[in-house]
């Protein structure tokens, strides 16, 4: 084989190497939940008749600051200024990562790209240019309820 053909088959070679680490790092946000966090204690997580599911206790919310649930995409905060609860579904509009809560800040906060979205979900600052979407909540029995259909 000579040098040229080689060289060709070399850089081929180099480019299908490196090809499925860029994909990887220009796909959204797909990491799988820590092992440090607790689940929640046995709730029935089954969607009720009026449409309302429990994603959590109200305790659980009070310790965290928030309740996540990863299988049915919500994430749940209290609004500390009137008491309130606000859940949205924590995929960032602009390429599908999880916003993180930001108390003090009292913003939604996507660590790709750096969209911003206040407690309603409306962007605060791009790139994204659509809200997230928001659900109707209420507690009940000590449970934190979100209507997901």
């Amino acid at each position: 084989m000579d040098r040229r053909k080689f060289m060709g088959w070399f850089g081929i070679g180099a480019l299908a190497t490196y090809l499925p680490v860029a994909l990887a790092a220009c796909s959204p946000d797909q990491s799988p939940p820590k092992a440090t966090e607790k689940k929640s204690p046995n709730i029935d997580k089954s969607v009720r008749e009026d449409g309302f599911q429990a994603v959590g206790t109200v305790q659980e919310l009070e310790e965290k600051g928030k309740i996540s649930d990863k299988i049915a995409d919500i994430l749940v905060v209290r609004n500390l200024s009137n008491n309130s609860l606000v859940a949205v579904n924590p995929r960032c509009t602009h390429q599908g990562c999880s916003v993180d809560w930001k108390q003090e800040d009292k913003i939604f906060a996507c660590p790709c790209h750096g969209s911003k979205f206040d407690l309603d979900g409306k962007v605060t600052k791009g790139p994204a240019d659509k809200p997230l979407k928001s659900y109707e909540t209420k507690e009940e029995d000590n449970l934190v309820l979100v209507k997901v259909s």
